[in-house]
């Protein structure tokens, strides 16, 4: 399942993008709702237009592992148009969403009507077999702060000077992204607000100095 840096479509102009909307449908998800589930054999890509969804694998114990926070703008479930394998993770709204649907039959349609359309996907599924590697090697050889210090900072954006992350995390979520348990990251979390590091405000929290190397 993609992360916000590497969504196999991140490469396409905006105009190839609209061209592929433009043969989706509509539809209007409340909060909470299973878009996807892991090992289904669903195959349409979905577009966030408003609203924001949570990809995410689980064992049968129901542990879960956050792969990525998805908000408009973004997409997702791209790879069933390509491949006939079951999906590869779960899919599931964290708000009311609206989206754009598109079945597998009409972007092969897309891709035939405009061959560039997939050669922008190749030069996209480098980047995000880069980008996979990358996050593999942070879990494996950095330590839970290094984790959660290196998540922070790759989901927050500039607003006028100041890093913040627009989404609104729990700490139970930002422990489900880097592996780790609740408690840790709220340790961690609370020590670098106490330390001047980090703020919560309205619920978003603001990356107010850079962070310190090691915890």
């Amino acid at each position: 399942m993609e992360c916000n840096d590497s969504a196999l479509f991140s490469e396409l102009t905006p105009q190839h993008l609209k061209t592929i909307t433009a043969h989706g449908v509509h539809r209007q998800y409340p909060k909470q709702t299973i878009l996807i589930t892991e090992g289904d054999n669903s195959d349409s890509l979905y577009v966030i237009e408003e609203g924001q969804v949570k990809a995410y694998v689980s064992d049968e114990h129901g542990k879960e592992f956050t792969l990525s926070m998805l908000g408009p703008g973004e997409h997702f479930g791209e790879l069933a148009l390509i491949d006939s394998t079951p999906r590869s993770a779960s899919v599931v709204t964290m708000t009311p969403c609206r989206m754009t649907v598109v079945s597998k039959e009409d972007f092969r349609q897309c891709l035939a009507n405009d061959p560039e359309i997939a050669m922008e996907l190749i030069r996209s599924l480098s980047r995000r077999y880069r980008a996979l590697t990358e996050r593999v090697r942070n879990l494996a050889l950095l330590d839970v702060y290094g984790r959660v210090a290196r998540t922070l900072l790759s989901m927050a954006t500039d607003h006028d000077g100041e890093q913040i992350i627009d989404q609104r995390l729990t700490h139970q979520e930002i422990a489900s992204m880097v592996g780790a348990s609740r408690e840790m990251v709220s340790r961690i979390m609370k020590d670098l607000t106490t330390g001047g590091y980090l703020e919560v405000r309205n619920r978003r929290i603001v990356i107010r100095s850079k962070l310190p190397p090691a915890w």
